[in-house]
């Protein structure tokens, strides 16, 4: 009998299909990169989109400006592509490589009957109806609107359709994941780290260079510190591969060492003070719930190197003017003048380190406060575009209202000499469309981190009372 041949079949698997992303007007104004942002897939801009961008277009905001952006940056695209703009338009050149989807722009008009309760006058309802048509034209496709707006959101899953929050701006999708610059170390460190471990002392400090199972782990200026009969604080000072030297702190928690009268009520304050006081740090972020102590403990080491190491030539302060309740309207005044009610916080601390400066009485207390507010300038976020900061101790307050590119463009205002510390709670950010995640101060501290030259502490413990740190916890 002849052997039965087999014929070997091969089954292709179909290419999965590439999904469809709708962009609502506020993804573009909140991040006009994003058309570049959905690396194989399609995106789909309506003329409603369109008609937004040019109505936010004009003044000198953020929003305006990123309106304008997303303009250009569409009309580059299209002016690149020879071929007319019905069949999509190929994003891989215009990218440079980042997408390898197309844009689609609406080129007809759209006739969906929308339920009685969803007026066409208004501007998201019509985006709705574009989503709705694709839908009903690709079944097969994923089609999904992509909006910042959570009731559009909600109005687009009410109506079947598929919608989801931009996430590409977003570095962390969980704030617990955030770096807080300390590590607990286990009891037994030293048992398995400590074979042919190196150690010396210099300009009161000692120095530990060590390898083991945790050092490839560790970041550049990372707090290690352990409890016990002898504890230990100490920072990493170089890390290469894994090898890691590890360097003893100052203890600010001694009123020996004390900042402008102010000594470190806990670990992380101390650890705080050891970036803030340290000339190789350009720049420090310290993240905590108010009461923490991060002003003032900014503003004593920023006035100690001021005005007795004359490290830097004075203090700038600027804060994002973003308010709680209602606005109060045009502020009469200077550029300083109008800042003021937004610097109640500079104020208050400066009233209790002028209690720390000694004896001397009234007058003497008065002078200080004059010497004091003479090196300090407060500036407003608008007119800092352009600016250059040489030699100056810069502190951005309130730093998780702004947006990642608000933030790059403060910390390049830094010139030769200058320290930038940025201080903030990412619980508390009152600007629309950021969240926890896509801060620009949870962006400064991922970014950040493992730098030679920077430093980053989350502050644990409130120190202001016991109200505070009651109400903190159960309102």
């Amino acid at each position: 009998m002849p052997a039965a041949t087999t014929k070997k079949t091969t089954r292709r698997r179909a290419a999965p299909k590439t999904k469809l992303f709708v962009l609502d007007t506020n993804v573009l104004m909140h991040d006009p990169t994003s058309l570049y942002r959905f690396e194989e897939h399609d995106i789909y801009v309506p003329i409603m989109t369109l008609e937004e961008l040019d109505n936010n277009k004009k003044g000198m905001s953020e929003v305006a400006r990123n309106a304008r952006q997303a303009s250009r940056m569409m009309d580059e695209i299209v002016t690149a592509s020879p071929d007319g703009i019905e069949a999509g338009i190929e994003l891989k050149g215009p990218s440079r490589d980042l997408a390898t989807g197309k844009l689609f722009l609406q080129t007809e008009a759209i006739n969906v009957t929308l339920p009685a309760a969803l007026p066409t006058a208004k501007g998201d309802n019509q985006i709705l109806a574009v989503v709705m048509f694709l839908a009903e034209k690709e079944p097969g496709r994923g089609v999904i609107l992509v909006s910042k707006d959570i009731n559009m959101r909600i109005k687009a899953r009410a109506l079947g359709l598929e919608a989801q929050d931009y996430f590409n701006d977003k570095v962390l999708e969980d704030t617990d994941l955030l770096y807080t610059g300390t590590r607990e170390l286990p009891a037994d460190f030293w048992e398995t780290h400590a074979k042919g471990m190196e150690s010396w002392k210099n300009d009161g400090h000692t120095y530990y260079r060590l390898q083991g199972p945790l050092t490839a782990d560790l970041q550049v200026n990372e707090f290690l510190y352990q409890d016990g009969e002898t504890p230990l604080e100490t920072l990493v000072k170089e890390q290469s591969g894994r090898v890691v030297v590890l360097e003893t702190l100052t203890d600010y928690s001694h009123q020996k060492n004390n900042i402008w009268g102010i000594t470190s009520r806990n670990r992380e304050q101390n650890f705080a003070l050891n970036l803030l006081m340290n000339p190789e740090i350009d720049f420090v972020t310290l993240l905590g719930q108010a009461g923490t102590g991060k002003t003032l403990l900014t503003l004593a080491a920023g006035l100690t190197q001021v005005l007795e190491t004359k490290r830097y030539s004075e203090i700038i302060m600027t804060r994002v003017t973003v308010p709680v309740g209602e606005d109060i309207g045009f502020l009469p005044g200077t550029e300083e003048e109008k800042m003021a009610p937004w610097m109640g916080a500079l104020e208050d601390n400066l009233d209790v380190l002028n209690g720390t400066t000694g004896e001397g009485g009234d007058w003497g207390r008065a002078a200080t406060r004059d010497l004091i507010r003479s090196r300090i300038k407060i500036k407003s976020l608008n007119f800092m575009r352009g600016r250059t900061f040489i030699n100056k101790f810069l502190i951005i307050d309130e730093a998780q209202n702004l947006t990642p590119k608000q933030m790059k463009t403060l910390i390049t205002r830094a010139g030769p000499g200058t320290k930038v510390v940025c201080l903030g709670n990412v619980a508390q950010i009152d600007t629309p469309y950021l969240t926890e995640g896509s801060s620009g101060l949870t962006f400064a501290v991922d970014r950040f981190k493992g730098w030679l030259h920077s430093g980053h502490i989350t502050l644990q413990r409130g120190e202001r009372s016991r109200l505070a740190d009651h109400a903190a916890e159960v309102l």
